[in-house]
């Protein structure tokens, strides 16, 4: 479904992401992983085109992305959450998720009748993405008012109402306790099952071992592993990379 060919992001000679290669498929929850600085976050704003590439392509179902602004990625079936938390606080619950919502091809309405008068199907699809947020209950309160956690779950809703085939996941467990990030594993589990495909940046790893199918691990923008949860646990290369090798530390 994505695929990256040798893509490259540099800053000022910083190569964030250097040459990297590797292929997501259609319904998997696929992880990337990597110390503090190894090119996560930058990875995901190639893909949804928050950044231009330096070199190398993007390619989403047989697609070539590249020039397409992040809007018409979104209309091509690519959401996202970000790290810190981007909602409207002033609207409420219920507002944030029809904002969010992608009308399929041919079926777009004008700005004003959606506000004021969506249709019934509509209506249903946001009642539905907020019921799986658990969120249906705070469909009127203002997004500013909710808990943290609850405005990690609005965040993953207004993902989930753009009817994505593929939803970046960019640390969505950040300043989780253990049962919110349980919660939010059964909630990745739930995607996979209605066959949207996810990619995972994480730094909880009891949450990337736990749902992912594949891992991918980046180290100084380079991919330095890939594999299954066991094999990644199992790898001296990504033990060295986020523990560093004995060597250094005797240094």
């Amino acid at each position: 479904m994505l695929k990256l060919d040798d893509l490259s992001k540099h800053f000022d000679g910083v190569r964030a992401v250097d040459g990297l290669s590797l292929e997501v498929d259609q319904g998997e929850v696929f992880g990337l992983i990597g110390p503090n600085g190894s090119g996560k976050s930058t990875t995901v704003n190639l893909i949804c085109g928050v950044l231009s590439a330096t070199r190398g392509k993007v390619t989403f179902k047989g697609r070539d992305l590249h020039g397409l602004p992040p809007h018409r990625r979104l209309n091509a079936g690519i959401s996202r959450t970000f790290q810190n938390i981007r909602l409207f606080g002033e609207l409420t619950v219920w507002q944030n998720v029809w904002i969010a919502r992608r009308d399929a091809p041919g079926r777009e309405a004008g700005f004003i009748r959606n506000w004021f008068g969506s249709s019934a199907r509509t209506r249903e699809a946001i009642e539905e993405t907020l019921v799986f947020a658990d969120l249906a209950g705070r469909a009127n309160d203002l997004a500013q008012n909710l808990a943290f956690g609850e405005q990690r779950r609005l965040e993953l809703a207004r993902a989930v109402a753009a009817r994505p085939d593929l939803i970046l996941l960019d640390e969505p467990a950040a300043g989780m306790n253990r049962e919110e990030v349980e919660d939010l594993r059964q909630r990745i589990l739930a995607l996979k099952h209605d066959g949207i495909t996810v990619l995972l940046v994480e730094h909880v790893m009891e949450l990337v071992m736990g749902v992912t199918d594949r891992i991918a691990v980046l180290n100084f923008g380079k991919l330095i592993a890939l594999g299954t949860p066991g094999e990644i646990q199992g790898n001296a290369a990504v033990r060295e990379a986020y523990l560093g090798s004995p060597d250094s530390e005797s240094a």
